[in-house]
């Protein structure tokens, strides 16, 4: 049930996201999109309660209880980053917006650029191991517990491999082709 459950708190996300942004731009009711965007975080505020009804009702913690923590940590660092990328995108595809900002790619600009993305993987893991420190203390059963507590690891772990990427940056910028102007963020240009 735990899985089905995430499963449809990942479909929830994108279709809220795209009635809220149809909403806020085709529609022309922007207020009407925000609330519907809005409602995103009730998601996860759903897959916690049950995830937590469950454990209460007896299940043996599992995988899927670990999963259910990784993806909300994962929603919390990487939701609004989402949301705020797609709707600069369909701003300007729909609504006439601003090109959206291009993300650099060559040296101290895109190093501190990933350091501000594994960042936000570090939150994930910060979150997730929250959650997941507070299931093990609400099970009691040390016995029981090593599937949460292995997802704590596997939390953590991820965050480390993404700052490894990201030190790689820093310690080997790519240089930007010769020729090419200053690396700096600019609007991302139409190509047909």
């Amino acid at each position: 049930m735990i899985v089905t459950l995430i499963i449809i708190c990942e479909v929830g996300f994108w279709v809220l996201l795209a009635v809220g942004l149809a909403l806020r731009y085709l529609a022309k009711m922007p207020r009407t999109g925000i609330a519907v965007l809005l409602c995103e975080p009730l998601l996860e505020v759903v897959l916690l309660v049950v995830t937590a009804i469950d454990l209460k009702n007896g299940a043996d913690p599992a995988w899927k209880h670990g999963l259910a923590a990784v993806y909300i940590g994962y929603t919390v660092a990487y939701g609004h980053y989402t949301i705020k990328w797609i709707d600069g995108h369909f701003a300007h595809r729909f609504a006439g917006g601003p090109p959206p900002v291009r993300a650099p790619r060559y040296g101290t600009a895109r190093a501190r650029h990933e350091g501000r993305l594994w960042l936000r993987t570090v939150l994930a893991a910060a979150v997730a191991s929250g959650l997941l420190q507070l299931a093990v203390w609400y099970v009691g059963d040390a016995g029981q517990t090593g599937s949460l507590r292995s997802w704590q690891w596997i939390a953590w772990r991820a965050a480390g491999i993404h700052g490894l990427i990201a030190l790689t940056y820093t310690l080997w910028p790519k240089q930007a082709p010769a020729g090419a102007e200053e690396d700096r963020p600019r609007p991302l240009t139409k190509r047909l």
